[in-house]
């Protein structure tokens, strides 16, 4: 008796190994598509909490009946939001001239003796962002001499006129995907590059 080998055939190895480069080269598109919209679908997140955390501390300041507090004759609208206080936009000042502000967004953090902020900077859209989300990303400034490492956003602080906002940038993987909180009027909007 003779013993008969079976096996794969050279023609058969050969067609084999053809398909599963045909299937890599058509899938690894796909899977590097799948990663950039993991990273829009992580900013759309962040922004949405951090639009959520906005409406809410506005929504705690209305349901406090507004706070405000008065230094120098003028009034602050104020709200403590999860145990942090906030200093928060005013439509209004003191003499009834109106501002270019709805009234309630965070402005800035409202910490001790410290007094209502007048410009906006980095810093403060750094300290928005770290204490409306629950669980927020690391975020910086651009300029920090800090230790940049696991840092996800960096935070600008812009004024153009009347108009301030926060810019906060993805650092992830060489995107440029960002979301802006406009202070006047609590907006948050996402822009995807």
């Amino acid at each position: 008796m003779k013993n008969k080998q079976a096996g794969f055939s050279l023609v058969e190895l050969v067609v084999v190994i053809v398909v599963v480069g045909l299937l890599a080269v058509a899938a690894l598109p796909r899977f590097l598509d799948v990663t950039d919209e993991a990273k829009k679908a992580s900013i759309e997140g962040v922004a949405g909490g951090f639009a959520t955390g906005v409406l809410s501390a506005r929504a705690q300041w209305e349901a406090e009946a507004r706070p405000s507090e008065t230094i120098n004759n003028e009034r602050y609208n104020f709200v403590n939001y999860d145990g942090v206080d906030f200093w928060l936009t005013r439509s209004e000042d003191s003499s009834g001239n109106a501002t270019t502000f709805r009234d309630g967004y965070p402005r800035a953090l409202k910490q001790g003796n410290v007094g209502f902020p007048t410009d906006l900077t980095p810093e403060h859209c750094v300290a928005l962002m770290e204490n409306l989300l629950q669980n927020p990303p690391k975020v910086d400034t651009e300029g920090s001499t800090g230790e940049k490492k696991n840092v996800k956003y960096i935070a600008q602080a812009v004024i153009d006129g009347d108009n301030e906002s926060c810019i906060y940038i993805q650092q992830e993987g060489g995107t440029k995907h960002q979301f802006e909180y406009e202070l006047n009027t609590g907006r948050v909007t996402v822009t995807l590059q």
